[in-house]
């Protein structure tokens, strides 16, 4: 299984990746728990926070990093 999270430049950020690689969002690390933000690409490239495939999971909290529960709610394999 490959993973879907990858690590941020930024420390307390994680990258999401979708099944085919594709950047959909960060979980960020709010107030003592993971946070995931939705992102998504315009036309031109132009990155929209809050957009994008998992648009619905928008400011979804949890409260680890766990990949099989991340892919259980956000891809449901």
């Amino acid at each position: 299984m490959d993973s879907i999270l990858r690590t941020s430049v930024n420390n307390g950020i994680y990258a999401l990746h979708n099944l085919a690689g594709l950047h959909v969002g960060n979980f960020k690390w709010v107030n003592g728990q993971w946070k995931f933000k939705a992102v998504g690409y315009g036309p031109s490239g132009k990155v929209m926070p809050g957009h994008g495939p998992l648009t619905q999971w928008h400011n979804t909290c949890f409260d680890r990093l766990d990949e099989a529960l991340i892919r259980a709610q956000f891809f449901k394999e």
